[in-house]
């Protein structure tokens, strides 16, 4: 069986199915246009990146106990200009009436979240551009965490992004009682 690098080296079209059955690797790809993508491709595996999807991770499982699940690096089935389209985020929220906690498949989110974290290594543009693409799909939130200017800037589909910094509260009534202070969030994870 090829490697997902040499698969992706070749240019080869793939089914949703032929890319989730190709195997793992240290590399995260997505299934973008039916080819495989290396995830972030100008950003390698890092701390301060680690760290912020640790910290995060660990203020959004404690909030949606009861109300769904937080995943890490997990692939989502989603449509982009007509085409299946499978996004690997750095984290992403899902309730229990999107996707039911007794689902015993195992396999890739195959509906919209209601959140998806980036946490920025692309450019500006390429970073916009996703944020567009997720909230196409049918994604309601999205977060952009630049580790960088120490900011979490929130896409919303029916109105301009807004960005969070220092003290300011990120609060959100889609997200009920969800709570994340910008400059609590980066000091945990080490960022100077």
């Amino acid at each position: 069986m090829l490697s997902t690098a040499e698969v992706s080296a070749s240019h080869q079209k793939l089914t949703p199915e032929q890319f989730l059955a190709l195997p793992e690797e240290d590399v995260t790809y997505e299934l973008v246009d039916g080819q495989a993508v290396p995830k972030d491709v100008p950003m390698s595996p890092k701390r301060f990146h680690a760290s912020l999807q640790k910290r995060l991770l660990f203020i959004l499982d404690a909030w949606c106990q009861g109300k769904g699940d937080v995943y890490t690096e997990l692939a989502i089935v989603l449509q982009k200009q007509g085409q299946k389209w499978l996004p690997v985020p750095d984290l992403l929220y899902v309730s229990f009436e999107r996707w039911p906690e007794q689902q015993v498949e195992d396999g890739p989110c195959p509906t919209a979240p209601e959140l998806v974290v980036e946490i920025s290594g692309q450019s500006f543009g390429a970073v916009v551009q996703k944020a567009a693409d997720y909230l196409e799909a049918g994604i309601p939130r999205v977060w952009i965490v630049d580790p960088q200017a120490k900011s979490i800037t929130i896409f919303y589909p029916d109105a301009p992004p807004k960005t969070f910094t220092g003290s300011q509260v990120v609060q959100d009534n889609f997200l009920p009682g969800l709570k994340v202070v910008p400059q609590d969030v980066f000091a945990q994870a080490g960022i100077p």
